[in-house]
C-alpha cells in the first residue's frame, strides 16, 4: 500500500525537524516551545514508522482506516508544533486556532486507533 510509503516519509521528515528543534533550542533559543515541538514530533515519527509497518501488514478494508488515522495524527502533531515553533521563529502564530486544532486532532487520532485496535481484535478473535 502506497499509503504505508507516505505515512513513513512523513515520520521521517517529522523526525528531522524534531532533532532540528531540538539542536535550536539547546543552541539557539532555550524555549520550552521548542523543546515541547520537538518532544512531540520525534515521538510522533516512531509512532507514525511504526504505524506505516503495521499497515503493510494490514488487511482492506482495515488498512484504509488505519492509513486515514495516522495521516490525521501526523497532520495534527505536525500542525500543534509547526504551531509552537512559528511562536518562536516567527513572533507568531503560524494561524489561528492552529495549536488546539492540532493538539485536538492529534487526540482524537489517538483515540481512534484505540478504537480501531479494539476492532481489530474482535476480528481477529472471530475468524478463530
Amino acid at each position: 500500500m502506497r499509503f504505508a510509503f507516505l505515512i513513513s516519509g512523513i515520520a521521517a521528515v517529522q523526525g528531522a525537524a524534531g532533532v532540528s528543534l531540538a539542536a535550536a533550542a539547546a543552541h539557539v533559543d532555550s524555549s520550552p516551545l521548542l523543546a515541547t515541538a520537538s518532544q512531540f514530533l520525534m515521538i510522533h515519527a516512531a509512532v507514525g514508522v511504526g504505524l506505516a509497518a503495521l499497515l503493510k501488514t494490514t488487511p482492506r478494508p482495515e488498512a484504509n482506516w488505519l492509513a486515514g488515522v495516522a495521516l490525521a495524527l501526523q497532520t495534527g502533531v505536525t500542525l500543534f508544533a509547526g504551531d509552537l515553533a512559528a511562536r518562536v521563529f516567527l513572533g507568531g502564530k503560524l494561524f489561528a486556532l492552529a495549536a488546539p486544532i492540532g493538539g485536538g486532532l492529534t487526540i482524537v487520532s489517538w483515540c481512534a486507533l484505540a478504537i480501531w485496535s479494539a476492532f481489530a481484535i474482535l476480528r481477529v478473535n472471530s475468524r478463530q
